[in-house]
This record gives C-alpha cells, structure tokens and sequence, in this order.
C-alpha cells in the first residue's frame, strides 16, 4: 500500500469509525472520478490562461482593455506600457492565445479588445481582493 493510500485509510478510520477495503476502494473511485472530470486537457489550457496573466505587462494590457470596454487601438495600447513594438506584438499573442483578448484589421490599425473569459477573470481576481 502507497503512503497516500495508508493516510486516506487513516482519514477514513477517522471519519468512519472503522475502514474496509471496500470503504477506501470506492473513496479511490470517487477521487479517479473527479481527476477524469477535471482532465489534463482542461488543466492545461487553464493553466495557459493563468501563465499568461502572470506577467505585468500582459496583465496590464488585460485591465487596461477590460477597463476600456471598448477596441483599443496598438497604438494605444503602447502607450500605456512602456516596452518596444516587438514585445507589446508578443505579450498580445500570447493573450489572444489564452484567449483573453480578441483582435481585428481595421484599415492600417489593428484593434484590441477584452474577451468575457478577461472579463469574468479580472472580476473574481477583484472580488478576492476587496
């Protein structure tokens, strides 16, 4: 039995009164259940999300568009940060990547805009912190 295994039959003696193997077979059912559910896949692609959120200037960007509500143009958008014209193309890569921006020609301009995933992550992250 794996070290994990003996303290899930601790915790269960503790909770239940006594643990069978039945009792700490159907709890590893359980949890192998809700591994499936959560699946590599998704926790990836979440983690992606995450990853491209923990910058500061990509995180700005977000705010800044998802404070806007509206298209910002990339050239306003690098001047509200303060990095080179390579740099503000990739940090908006990567977000249209983890889809948290979204974009569009218009004319000689490209435009940027906040997606409602941004939107709906910028909302949880301030209801944390008030």
């Amino acid at each position: 039995m794996t070290h994990a295994t003996e303290r899930l039959e601790r915790y269960l003696e503790d909770e239940l009164g006594e643990c069978r193997n039945e009792d700490i077979e159907r709890r590893l059912t359980e949890l192998g259940t809700l591994e499936a559910a959560v699946g590599s896949p998704r926790v990836e692609s979440e983690l992606g999300v995450l990853t491209a959120l923990a910058n500061e200037t990509r995180y700005t960007l977000v705010r800044v568009l998802v404070s806007a509500g509206e298209e910002r143009c990339v050239c306003e958008l690098n001047a509200v940060v303060d990095i080179t014209e390579s740099g503000l193309s990739h940090a908006l890569s990567t977000l249209i990547d983890a889809g948290l921006v979204e974009s569009r020609k218009d004319g000689r301009w490209k435009k940027f805009r906040a997606t409602n995933r941004a939107v709906a992550l910028l909302t949880v992250i301030e209801g944390c912190t008030a």
